[in-house]
């Protein structure tokens, strides 16, 4: 049993034929699908409503982590959670009162997730994460698939994940954001245990395919790191 998920993010899949791509990823070990919500105005691209979450749930067999990337979401959050998220991610850039928009996700019935940009430092949550049950770093800026990771994403992870361990906190740490077999094996190491893939996995002919080598490269790293230490 590994000791991190990977998360298809129906972002890069076709969105003329949503539920038909999602079940093409409906593999062994992928439980959860990453949808990105986007509005026009917190990101530059728009994307789907609860709508779509209320037909991949009915549809699917997934857990929906659901990444909120909008203004104003208070006001959405209610809906997401009732068309069948799963989890609620929010960014702290979003919403002025982070604390009550955190604790509104709770009160819907949905695990509860923060995330920051890429130039938002962690010291901008650190008093929200107690509170939490998913921390997602951004290794790329928000509003589009297929953009390159950025490497200093990595040094937040680890600070995360020391943090998580000197005050014994529970939360995940989720990664979105140019994931793919080079870059999945360092998210991982850093700490990372949900590994957002997009267009690795739905930009490929072969999604099952492209899914074993993102989880090969990952084995392979630690099999060498095993190597070295003995």
């Amino acid at each position: 049993m590994s000791d991190y998920k990977i998360l298809p993010s129906i972002l890069s899949a076709d969105h003329g034929k949503l539920v038909e791509e999602a079940l093409e990823v409906h593999l062994p070990g992928i439980d959860y699908l990453h949808v990105d919500i986007m509005d026009g105005h917190f990101v530059p691209n728009i994307t789907f409503g609860p709508q779509v979450v209320a037909s991949l749930k009915r549809h699917t067999p997934f857990h929906l982590d659901v990444h909120l990337m909008i203004d104003r979401v208070d006001e959405y959050i209610p809906q997401f959670a009732q068309a069948g998220a799963d989890i609620i991610t929010i960014h702290q850039e979003a919403t002025r009162h982070l604390h009550r928009s955190l604790n509104l996700i709770r009160e819907q019935g949905a695990k509860v997730g923060v995330t920051i940009n890429p130039a938002t430092p962690l010291e901008n949550i650190r008093w929200v994460l107690e509170e939490v049950d998913l921390v997602l770093i951004m290794s790329v800026n928000p509003g589009f698939g297929g953009q390159a990771f950025i490497h200093s994403s990595l040094e937040k992870i680890r600070q995360l994940a020391r943090w998580r361990e000197e005050h014994r906190w529970s939360f995940i740490i989720e990664v979105d954001g140019g994931i793919n077999e080079q870059t999945a094996p360092l998210v991982y190491e850093a700490g990372a245990e949900f590994l957002v893939a997009g267009n690795a996995i739905f930009g490929q002919p072969d999604r099952g395919a492209a899914i074993q080598r993102i989880r090969q490269a990952i084995e392979d790293q630690q099999s060498r790191k095993r190597t070295i230490l003995t």
